[in-house]
């Protein structure tokens, strides 16, 4: 049935014509109350709803509102419904995602978030599908995206939210794979220098594994399952080819996932200059278009949060409502295991004897064809991702058990007021394992990781093992097994995802996880919090945005600067390590560091081939360069260097002086279409590219590839006085729409490139001061 939709003033998108403050009316089905939506001048959604519940229908409301093709498109891939609107090319990944859909008891996975999980979810569906039924009355609304790709968005069920599991940080099956093609080749001392192990350990091939029978794309599916879209693919776009600088593929988004971080910290009140706790989060994860992160602030009886999320959830997972603040990282939990059957027919082997494959047979709807038929096949540990002709390869995954929806979990700890019912909350918490720091209006500060932590008894979890039973995960160990701080007396917490666990923690009883972000960023971190001076905002904001490099810090220090080649000899004296985008030194040293030294650094510790090692810890790198004799070290650095240079002098020309990092440090914002697209239509999708300083182990992380091109890091940034409220800080990029032509589509991108802020406000004063337009929403049938 058409909605009734009544506009009162002007379109919001004739704002930019007229400088006037619009305010749009419509009328829904499902809102129990009067609502109003107030977009302040930054994008942000301020949203006022009459009850508990309705805050969450306007939510899911303004997220298709503002990223309607973005959550169509995730819901989509999540749930394995791609093929249906780009075609046969896609039966493949949606094959893959339906294997990693959780197929659980629903009773047990509402209940595992909280009471209230599935009436907030059935709101915040009802709000998508309530903007959806505005869009079938009125097609203007809808997206160019969908125009583009000749198809119309699907509407939502509730279960959609946490059936989708393959949207989070998940990493540890294509670890375990990558560490047997290593063994298998060169031995396990050589897997050291591709990643450390941390707290120190040492592992073995388990007993019954043969590393070299596991199949070099064994992790093919897994990868596909969670990988975002490649429209290249698309029936849409058949011999288009792709415009020149079109964005990354998804081969490199996804190796991003291998070291995506964040920052996050909080300084109790008797060491900030404010008087009040300060707490800082910056999450780090690969850039696109849309940001993965959406801003918006809810007000409901019993609630009024604000901060952002994932537009396609519910809730705030990052932010602060009137009493707590919270923010979060990646906590390394070992959360998945790649199990080896000997395998014979349909049947796999399980204790003393065989077992039937679980399959199931599906349909996958494909566009301009008949559907296509696609098995799945399940062992008792979880989805099959790949056979030989003798064996079968299976995912474990704790992602897949009750209540593990990624990020879903904070509607329940954005709700508390306290650190008790905070850690109660967090009690819930499932997945991505993470680091959670917390402040309070009374002054208090915390740090909690929280996470589903398989037990394994009889292993460690960093190699495939075999799936006969030998190798089981005996239950979950109890969130309070995992650490916990609470107004220390250093008077801060923070996290960068390198391994922190307390010195006298019981790693090898417990066994949380042994691979953890390299640590410089934390070092970073923990170095300006130590300072004795109080801590400021100005000190938070410029903390997150910091380009100091502790491994150039270190790797220049080490050596001897006169018996470097020229022009590094003076580039790097009196250098003071910071990556700024207009520094010579900075370019030099990042083309050196990631390209030749430390290739050349792993030469000397083995004869393995660099390139079949993949990443090469930069840890282990420099502290064999440190233990190097000098004269040694000072040759593998001249010999290096040299080759450096002349890729300098390439990429940037002859001249030194007219060497910056900047040049070829760029972000590339891209619309995924982008590419595809006629000139007229990339001109609309189009946005500036812009130089970045820093790397992926600076504070300000601005993690690349090959090419030098930023893939990742912070687009949302937030800084909070905690309990002065409007005294906060953030950042997002490049926008907070997704809609192109939006006034928000990339406004907010020129501060976010050149380090600056902008306010979070939250008071009612503060947000009608800063209102840019307003949208009313009545229930259906209201006067």
């Amino acid at each position: 049935m058409q909605r009734r939709l009544t506009l009162t003033l002007l379109l919001i998108l004739v704002l930019p014509l007229t400088g006037a403050r619009a305010e749009t009316t419509y009328h829904v089905a499902g809102l129990a109350a009067p609502a109003e939506i107030r977009v302040d001048k930054w994008g942000v959604p301020h949203i006022y709803a009459g009850t508990h519940y309705d805050a969450f229908f306007v939510q899911g409301f303004n997220a298709a509102r503002d990223r309607l093709w973005q959550i169509d498109l995730w819901r989509r891939r999540g749930l394995g419904e791609l093929a249906s609107v780009l075609g046969p090319r896609y039966v493949e990944q949606d094959r893959a995602a339906r294997l990693f859909l959780y197929r659980g008891d629903m009773f047990r996975e509402w209940l595992a978030y909280g009471s209230d999980a599935k009436q907030i979810a059935t709101s915040f569906t009802a709000g998508i599908n309530a903007w959806l039924d505005l869009v079938e009355a009125n097609p203007s609304l809808l997206p160019a995206e969908f125009s583009i790709l000749g198809y119309r968005p699907a509407r939502w069920r509730p279960e959609d939210v946490v059936r989708i599991r393959s949207h989070g940080l998940w990493r540890n099956v294509t670890s375990e794979a990558w560490r047997a093609r290593i063994v298998c080749k060169y031995g396990i001392a050589a897997d050291a220098l591709r990643k450390r192990l941390e707290p120190p350990w040492e592992t073995k091939v388990p007993a019954g594994l043969d590393p070299c029978e596991i199949p070099g794309d064994v992790a093919r599916v897994y990868s596909l399952a969670k990988a975002p879209v490649d429209f290249s693919r698309a029936v849409q776009f058949a011999g288009v080819p792709r415009a020149e600088g079109a964005g990354p593929t998804v081969a490199q988004l996804a190796a991003l996932q291998r070291d995506a971080g964040s920052n996050n910290w909080a300084v109790s009140p008797a060491r900030t200059a404010t008087g009040r706790a300060i707490l800082a989060n910056d999450p780090h994860r690969g850039h696109a278009v849309p940001s993965l992160r959406y801003i918006a602030h809810l007000v409901a009886p019993g609630l009024d949060v604000i901060g952002a999320g994932e537009p396609a959830l519910p809730g705030i997972s990052i932010g602060h409502n009137e009493r707590i603040a919270f923010g979060l990282t990646i906590f390394g939990i070992d959360q998945e295991d790649l199990m080896v059957y000997e395998r014979d027919g349909a049947r796999y082997r399980y204790g003393d004897g065989w077992r039937n494959f679980e399959v199931l047979e599906e349909s996958v709807p494909v566009r301009d064809g008949g559907p296509s038929p696609v098995t799945l096949e399940f062992t008792v540990h979880g989805p099959v991702i790949y056979k030989t002709a003798d064996k079968a390869f299976a995912v474990h995954a704790a992602w897949l058990e009750p209540g593990m929806a990624p990020y879903f979990g904070s509607v329940e700890y954005m709700r508390a007021q306290n650190w008790r019912q905070f850690l109660a909350a967090l009690n819930r918490w499932g997945a991505p394992s993470e680091n959670q720091v917390y402040a309070d209006v009374d002054g208090n500060i915390g740090f909690k990781p929280a996470g589903l932590t398989p037990v394994r008894t009889n292993y460690d979890g960093l190699l495939p093992v075999p799936g006969d039973g030998s190798y089981e995960w005996h239950g979950f160990y109890d969130m309070d097994r995992l650490p916990v701080e609470y107004n220390p007396s250093r008077g801060w917490v923070a996290t960068a995802n390198a391994v922190n666990l307390p010195a006298d923690y019981p790693y090898r009883q417990i066994r949380p996880g042994f691979e953890w972000s390299s640590p410089w960023r934390i070092q970073r971190i923990s170095e300006m919090l130590a300072r004795p001076a109080p801590h400021t905002m100005q000190d938070s904001v410029d903390l997150q945005r910091d380009y100091l490099s502790i491994p150039a810090r270190r790797i220049v220090g080490a050596l001897d600067l006169a018996g470097l080649p020229s022009p590094a000899d003076a580039l790097f004296a009196g250098w003071d390590f910071r990556l700024t985008r207009d520094s010579a030194a900075a370019a030099l040293f990042e083309i050196w560091f990631s390209r030749y030294l430390k290739p050349a650094v792993v030469a000397t510790l083995t004869e393995a081939d660099p390139a079949d090692l993949g990443y090469l810890d930069p840890l282990v790198v420099i502290e064999a360069l440190e233990a190097m004799p000098r004269s040694e070290r000072g040759k593998v650095a001249a010999a290096s260097l040299a080759k450096a240079i002349a890729d300098a002098r390439e990429l940037m020309g002859e001249d030194p002086g007219a060497w910056h990092w900047g040049a070829i440090h760029l972000m590339k914002f891209q619309h995924p279409l982008y590419a595809f697209v006629d000139p007229a239509l990339r001109r609309k999708l189009a946005m500036p590219v812009v130089s970045r300083g820093g790397s992926g182990d600076t504070p300000n992380a601005t993690s690349y590839a090959g090419d030098f091109d930023v893939r990742g890091g912070a687009s949302w940034r937030m800084v909070l006085d905690v309990g002065n409220w409007d005294h906060a800080y953030m950042t997002n990029a490049p926008g907070q729409s997704g809609v192109p032509g939006s006034p928000h589509y990339h406004d907010l991108l020129k501060t976010w490139a050149e380090d600056g802020t902008l306010p979070l406000v939250y008071s009612r004063e503060a947000v009608l001061k800063n209102t840019e337009s307003t949208i009313v929403l009545l229930p259906e049938g209201a006067k």
